[in-house]
């Protein structure tokens, strides 16, 4: 190998060893720093600052690695110590302050002049550096806001902050600020006798009352609002089911209805058909009998002669049995009506005893309804509302059954009616035929009984007259003695004369239809011969009915002649009417007489006045009729109260006092009615 060779490989070598070692040297010497971190060399040249990387000699330089970073210091104001606000309420805060270095040299130099690279970024020394001055921010800018805006407005709260603070802070740089904790302080942990917290106290009593209060309010709202919603729904509720009962109800009703009239109308169909059948068999029965009757008429005109006297004798012994059971049943009805009228004067008397003592009754019941009146007053108005519905649902009910129970009466109503009908009808041409003969004969009786007729009824009519006249005066003169008992009777015999009236205008009705439906029947089944034989039996008939009317007759004035055969009395009337007149006249003094006897009040005043001397009677009374001013004919024709009350009139002081208790004696024992004159009857009865 040459020398040049081994020169340039020597040099080649040595180029390599020098660059290998300044590389190892460059990347020895050479500090490289993370980001967030900044290097501080200090040498002959004074302090270098790098933020990427720098070379450190180790002899001729020393280097430091300062934290950049943006670093977390907590300022705290709790308790006692807690942040005064504006209006004097003090809060419980916690700020946290957002701080680094900043990234300048002259800054980076000057915190490493102050607090050295290692402290700076330090947690406590940061704490330390930064306290009094974050502190003091926070206690300017907390008097600004009220408490309530620490909330609402924390924006411009720290930004208030951020403005005092500002950003020179040896260094330093405030990148951000946030509150982290922020509540009022406990109420207990203020002091009274510092005039801020007392403020804040005031503050917090009177805001903490009033918002109690209007919670209390809302919560009382909600429960209202709650509570009337749940009224409300239920209400709709329970009117839902009213109208869902009534929509029920409604149907059901229209559905019984329906039902009904298609029953109705089944029955009534029915019954067409049963009343058409019916007609048609009645129909072909009178068809029938009509053609048996025209083959029998030859046979009756053979036998007329003999059968003439056999129907006369049959029909006058059925005509007395007739009269007699008609007789009998007169003579029980009279005794009836008798009886009657007897039980009636004694119900008016009970009546007037009952009005009376009712009337002070009513006085004392008055009194205590009064009473009771004011105890019962609440409870009935509390009731009556419930009673209301109740009556209204009753009534709904009540309406509903009496519907349905009309709906039946009229079925059955119908049922009857076309019965009754059917019935009528049958019987009607039954009577048909009687009527008839009954209307032929007495055409023919007509003439024979013409002129014993006329004479008859000249007297019965002159009789009645003179009764007439005689029943008038006597009614006029009873009229003035007791007008009361008149009308009574007077509207008793209204309503007998209305019954009476029907009675006879039915019978008229039924009467003149029998000769309508007479007039229709056929001329053919009348025959001369059929005529004649049944107007003989119709004149036996009648003749038969005037010996009775005569032996009832004779009978009445045999008993009568034996129980007054020293009377002196006018006679009035005809037929029964006198025997009736004079048995109710006897009947009434029996009246009298035992409502004398039996009442103590009559008892009493007929020992005053009448002991049994009719001169001592007379003394009495005159005695009465002179004090009090009356004469005999205001006596007789007034009753026992209208006598005692015209004596009142005219009387004074005790005599007025007695007649008063006497009047309501009288009106107690119901006889205030009776004419005065029954005191002498029954005096004359006592005799």
């Amino acid at each position: 190998m040459s020398y040049e060779t081994q020169v340039l490989l020597s040099s080649i070598v040595a180029v390599v060893i020098i660059v290998g070692g300044l590389l190892a040297m460059f990347a020895k010497f050479y500090r490289k720093i993370d980001q967030g971190k900044v290097i501080v060399r200090n040498g002959v040249r004074g302090p270098v600052v790098s933020f990427g990387g720098i070379f450190v000699l180790p002899i001729l330089h020393k280097h430091e690695v300062m934290d950049i970073s943006v670093k977390r210091v907590e300022i705290a104001r709790v308790g006692k110590d807690g942040l005064i606000c504006k209006d004097n309420l003090r809060a419980d805060i916690r700020v946290a302050f957002f701080v680094r270095v900043n990234q300048t040299r002259e800054d980076v130099l000057k915190v490493a002049q102050l607090l050295g690279c290692a402290k700076a970024s330090d947690p406590t020394t940061l704490m330390e550096f930064f306290d009094a001055k974050f502190s003091e921010a926070l206690k300017t800018v907390g008097k600004k806001f009220e408490f309530v805006q620490l909330y609402t407005e924390r924006e411009t709260f720290k930004n208030e902050i951020l403005q005092i603070i500002g950003t020179d802070l040896n260094g330093y740089v405030l990148d951000d600020a946030a509150i982290d904790y922020l509540e009022q302080t406990d109420i207990k942990l203020l002091n009274s006798n510092n005039i801020l917290d007392a403020e804040g106290i005031k503050k917090i009593t009177e805001l903490t009352a009033e918002q109690l209060i209007l919670a209390n309010q809302i919560e009382r709202d909600r429960e209202k609002t709650i509570k009337k919603q749940d009224v409300s729904a239920r209400e709709a509720i329970l009117e839902l089911e009213k109208q869902n009962a009534e929509a029920e109800a409604k149907q059901q009703k229209e559905i019984s209805i329906v039902n009904s009239r298609e029953t109705t109308e089944a029955e009534k169909v029915r019954q067409e058909e049963r009343y058409k059948a019916e007609m048609a068999r009645v129909k072909s029965d009178e068809e029938i009998e009509v053609a048996e009757q025209n083959k029998e008429r030859q046979v009756i005109i053979a036998m007329k002669s003999k059968e003439s006297t056999e129907a006369v004798e049959a029909e006058r012994v059925d005509k007395k049995k007739l009269l007699e059971r008609t007789e009998k049943e007169k003579l029980v009805e009279l005794a009836t009506i008798d009886k009657q009228k007897e039980v009636e004067v004694e119900k008016k008397n009970i009546q007037t005893i009952i009005r009376e003592r009712v009337a002070v009754e009513k006085e004392t019941v008055i009194e205590e309804e009064k009473i009771k009146d004011t105890r019962v007053l609440a409870e009935a108005n509390r009731v009556k509302s419930v009673a209301i519905k109740k009556a209204e649902e009753e009534a709904e009910t009540k309406l509903i059954i009496e519907v349905k129970t009309a709906e039946a009466s009229k079925e059955a109503a119908e049922r009857i009616a076309e019965k009754t009908i059917i019935d009528a009808d049958a019987k009607y041409k039954a009577s048909q035929k009687e009527a008839d003969a009954v209307k032929v004969l007495a055409d023919a009786n007509i003439q024979d009984e013409a002129t014993s007729g006329i004479a008859e009824a000249k007297v019965i009519e002159a009789k009645s007259a003179a009764e007439a006249k005689a029943i008038e005066a006597r009614a006029l003169a009873q009229a003035k003695g007791d007008s009361a008992m008149v009308e009574v009777k007077e509207k008793e015999g209204t309503v007998e004369a209305d019954i009476l009236k029907k009675k006879y205008i039915a019978e008229a009705d039924g009467i003149k239809e029998k000769a309508t439906s007479m007039k229709a029947l056929d001329e053919a089944g009348r025959e001369h011969e059929e005529f004649k034989l049944k107007l003989e039996k119709e004149k036996e008939i009648d003749l038969a009915n005037i010996h009775i009317q005569k032996e009832i007759a004779e009978s009445q004035a045999s008993v009568i002649r034996e129980a007054l055969k020293a009377a002196k009395i006018d006679i009035v009337g005809g037929e029964t009417m006198f025997f009736d007149q004079i048995i109710g006249s006897v009947t009434k003094g029996k009246s009298y007489d035992r409502l004398v006897n039996n009442s103590d009040v009559l008892t009493d005043i007929k020992k005053t006045f009448i002991t049994g001397d009719a001169e001592y009677f007379k003394k009495q009374l005159g005695d009465f009729m002179d004090r009090f001013n009356l004469t005999s004919e205001d006596i007789k024709n007034l009753s026992i109260a209208g006598a005692i009350n015209k004596m009142m009139s005219n009387s004074q002081g005790t005599d007025k006092m007695a007649l008063s208790k006497l009047l309501e004696t009288v009106n107690k024992a119901g006889v205030a009615n009776l004419p005065a004159k029954t005191i002498e009857f029954a005096h004359k009865q006592g005799e």
